[in-house]
């Protein structure tokens, strides 16, 4: 191993218990990155935070209890629990309990509270080529897309070792030459109107994720500039589907302005073409249920923004949620504190809807057995649910869940993709 004296000294316990236990699980670690050495962090975000079982309490509660202090500013991903709503749902109080235990355990250490897998809506955002640790996976393509930071996907409970040391191992994404695109996807014949559409980057991130996998796509012949919800929602779609951790959107993300330096000037192993064909076949693959009644309608994952709160109360405003349908919206404190702050959670109130915060509904066992059908705008959730949840699924965008809502059945607007 390649390790400076200050690894070496942690190794040996001179900088207290903690240290020690966190730099011999990284030093552990580097023949799996491919790596003899560390290098210096400047920021972390931590899903090692999510109650899973007694195991990661334990590994929390351990690391406490040794004295473990965050030496990065850290925030902290969603937890298993909405420490101060979780009566209203079907949580067990058990895990309730051990969820909150976990959350004080990774407070004690220093960690900002942040319960959030979208921590770059609220903290101070990662620069251009800063080096960070972040888990979660939606978090960290969008950490080295979109920011230009660089990670690569810590796994729980390592993602922390990081934290407290401020070393990570120098591999994969953290370094220049890893970080050039694999494989191009032309976008062909895709009408403006559909590329403007939120709904778009949920399906061409679920088809990219699909057909990349692992690898690091560039993407081409878009003619709109999208959000940073959509941005949001295509990287997350990416993550889900495949395990993309980084993406180049040509002319838009920060280590793409021309095609020659998305691909560090060599040629892509493979180019795929994609139309709208393909990505209406990607559309009906994030559904799995059509026309029937609605149980529950879900947003926000990854977590609502306050542009998207300001969108939704505007659908909302003056309308009545089914009677036999529930509306979730899960959220960081923060942003639905600065969501109520400027007046957009009255009309959501009014309407019928409820926000999570903290947590959601993929990690933490809240939905009752009564939640068959489900609607999201989330190609995350859609993707997922199936799965984690034992739910039938359906996808749309905002105004189709919206509708949906009122009607109480899936109601959607099918114009966009068949014309």
């Amino acid at each position: 191993m390649n390790l400076t004296a200050g690894d070496l000294a942690s190794l040996n316990g001179d900088r207290g218990l903690a240290h020690k236990m966190a730099m011999t699980i990284l030093v552990r670690m580097l023949p799996a990155f491919g790596t003899e050495r560390l290098l210096d962090i400047t920021a972390a975000h931590i899903d090692s935070s999510l109650y899973q079982g007694d195991a990661t309490l334990y590994y929390a509660e351990k690391l406490a209890s040794l004295g473990a202090q965050v030496v990065v500013p850290t925030t902290l991903n969603v937890s298993g629990v909405d420490e101060h709503g979780w009566q209203r749902w079907a949580v067990p109080p058990e895990w309730a309990d051990k969820a909150r235990r976990q959350m004080m355990a990774y407070q004690s250490m220093g960690c900002k509270p942040t319960w959030t897998c979208a921590p770059y809506q609220e903290s101070q955002r990662p620069a251009l080529g800063q080096q960070i640790a972040w888990g979660e996976s939606s978090a960290v393509v969008f950490a080295n897309s979109v920011l230009g930071a660089r990670t690569e996907r810590y796994p729980d409970l390592l993602d922390i070792c990081a934290a407290v040391t401020g070393r990570a191992p120098a591999a994969g994404l953290h370094l220049e030459a890893n970080r050039r695109g694999q494989v191009l996807f032309h976008l062909k014949g895709i009408p403006a109107r559909l590329q403007e559409d939120d709904s778009f980057y949920g399906v061409l991130g679920h088809l990219i994720g699909s057909r990349t996998r692992d690898k690091i796509p560039v993407i081409i012949g878009l003619d709109v500039v999208p959000s940073e919800d959509q941005l949001k929602a295509l990287g997350a779609a990416m993550a889900s589907s495949g395990a993309v951790a980084l993406f180049h959107l040509v002319g838009v993300t920060p280590e793409a302005p021309t095609l020659a330096v998305a691909f560090g000037k060599r040629q892509p192993e493979r180019e795929t073409v994609v139309t709208k064909a393909d990505l209406r076949l990607a559309r009906q693959a994030l559904s799995t249920a059509r026309d029937e009644a609605l149980d529950l309608v879900v947003l926000g994952s990854p977590h609502f923004s306050l542009s998207e709160f300001a969108k939704l109360c505007g659908l909302v405003s003056g309308k009545k949620l089914h009677a036999n349908v529930r509306f979730l919206i899960t959220a960081s404190r923060v942003i639905r504190a600065i969501a109520r702050q400027q007046g957009y959670l009255v009309a959501l109130e009014e309407f019928g809807a409820s926000v999570t915060v903290d947590t959601c509904i993929l990690t933490t066992p809240m939905l009752p057995q009564t939640v068959r059908t489900l609607m999201t705008n989330s190609a995350k959730y859609a993707y997922y649910a199936p799965g984690l949840l034992g739910t039938r699924v359906i996808y749309g965008n905002m105004e189709d869940c919206v509708r949906s809502a009122i009607r109480g059945r899936v109601t959607l607007d099918d114009s966009l993709w068949d014309t």
